[in-house]
């Protein structure tokens, strides 16, 4: 007698039990209902024993499945268990440059933990993609225009409206407004490693003539307060950055800034497909 019980067996067996029911049962494991029957034919025949009664209009158990129906659940529950405690310590690591997008993270993260039982750890780095080549961390959200890592996916979340940000000091606040085009016209203050704007972001011909270069957001903040020159950043910004020494003034005609995960395909990739689906949903709502 072959004793090569799966757990996909005990699963379908419980689940046909608790409903009395295949059909319920292939919903409840969406699976069809035939692959159903397949399961607990493979099951009753390894075991070969009937634990299933199929001769009444409604599904009923056999006094040998009832019994081992109490087996089959302690097992199962016991499995359970485990897999809780290690799903506990399980961690995805999302790495970011500056200020993660609002309320989309607090939502995808919140979505992923409570889906799978594992954390999020937030990882800032002024590098997400170079961090993500050296797999310190398993998913990147970049902004702006970026090459990917090789073999690297990307997945576009959505697009974010920029805005224009200077000096208290600057001229540029009493004008109210700065036009795209005419952004060459002003010092621009740029953050070479994770900035979504930069001289690459207009035509040769609409280049800022002078360009003021930082190595992360902290610099370039501190380089726009002390008057160097203009920034451009993502609306967020106006919300979640607070410098008595800074103003921000519409930027109009200006292109979106796309925001996006980049992730290697090998690397957990049952956790990273959660968390994809998790964000892709957040975005959404």
């Amino acid at each position: 007698m072959s004793m090569d019980v799966e757990l996909r067996h005990l699963r379908a067996f419980t689940s046909v039990a608790r409903h009395r029911s295949f059909s319920r049962a292939a919903e409840e494991l969406v699976i069809t209902q035939p692959a159903l029957s397949r399961t607990i034919a493979q099951l009753e025949g390894n075991l070969n024993v009937r634990l299933l009664d199929r001769s009444s209009r409604h599904v009923e158990l056999t006094a040998t499945g009832a019994e081992f129906l109490l087996h089959a659940e302690r097992v199962l529950a016991t499995l359970d268990q485990a897999l809780a405690v290690v799903r506990h310590k399980v961690t995805l690591r999302l790495g970011f440059s500056w200020l993660l997008p609002d309320p989309w993270a607090q939502q995808a993260v919140s979505h992923f933990e409570q889906d799978t039982g594992a954390s999020v750890t937030l990882t800032r780095t002024d590098d997400p993609l170079q961090a993500l080549r050296q797999r310190a961390v398993d998913i990147a959200l970049v902004r702006g225009d970026f090459d990917p890592p090789r073999a690297a996916r990307t997945v576009h979340l959505y697009d974010e409206p920029r805005i224009a940000v200077c000096s208290e000091h600057c001229d540029l606040v009493r004008l109210g407004h700065l036009g795209w085009t005419d952004v060459q016209h002003w010092p621009l203050v740029v953050n070479t490693v994770s900035g979504t704007t930069g001289p690459w972001s207009w035509s040769v011909d609409q280049r800022p003539e002078q360009i003021i270069e930082t190595a992360n957001y902290d610099e370039w903040l501190e380089t726009v307060a002390a008057n160097r020159g203009v920034g451009i950043v993502p609306e967020m910004a106006q919300r979640r950055t607070q410098h008595p020494a800074l103003r921000f003034i519409p930027l109009t005609e200006a292109p979106p800034s796309p925001v996006s995960l980049v992730y290697l395909p090998d690397a957990q990739r049952a956790l990273v497909r959660r968390f994809l689906d998790a964000a892709v949903r957040a975005e959404h709502e």
